[in-house]
């Protein structure tokens, strides 16, 4: 069963996973994603393995998948977010997920690994909350207002 049919036989919240392992910058993600998605269901994965764990328990008939994920590529290493990353995006179920990955790394073949693996976008970490919303805000404009309004 392909993604759109998934989610448009289950009503509900629009859902954005995060998955990102320090908890610091899960509150600020979490705090910038409730001012610029209100409404949204928002869900932390601490780690690749719970955040597969996650993803099958959605395909369930009464759950659902989430509308846009947001990976961290240092999970604690760029092995483990690009693991997960290419776990999601060579099962067809997940593919139509739009899924960003954030990370502090400007390396450029840090970037180029996570498109190698099909991730449809890349957003380096800002250091300040301002940053955040900015970044932010053109994740939504870009990804998230179909998917996420």
């Amino acid at each position: 069963m392909a993604y759109q049919q998934l989610n448009q036989s289950k009503i509900g919240k629009k859902t954005i996973l995060s998955i990102e392992d320090n908890a610091d910058e899960w509150f600020i993600i979490r705090w910038t994603l409730v001012q610029l998605f209100p409404g949204a269901n928002l869900v932390w994965q601490s780690d690749a393995s719970q955040a597969k764990d996650y993803l099958a328990a959605c395909l369930q008939p009464e759950k659902s998948l989430p509308d846009l994920i947001l990976v961290d590529l240092y999970l604690p290493t760029p092995e483990a977010g690009l693991e997960i990353l290419e776990a999601l995006k060579s099962q067809p179920v997940y593919q139509q997920i739009p899924t960003v990955v954030l990370s502090r790394s400007s390396d450029q073949n840090d970037i180029t690994d996570t498109f190698d693996r099909s991730a449809n976008s890349y957003i380096i970490k800002p250091t300040t909350y301002k940053e955040w919303v900015e970044g932010l805000v053109m994740l939504r404009t870009y990804w998230a207002d179909s998917c996420v309004s």
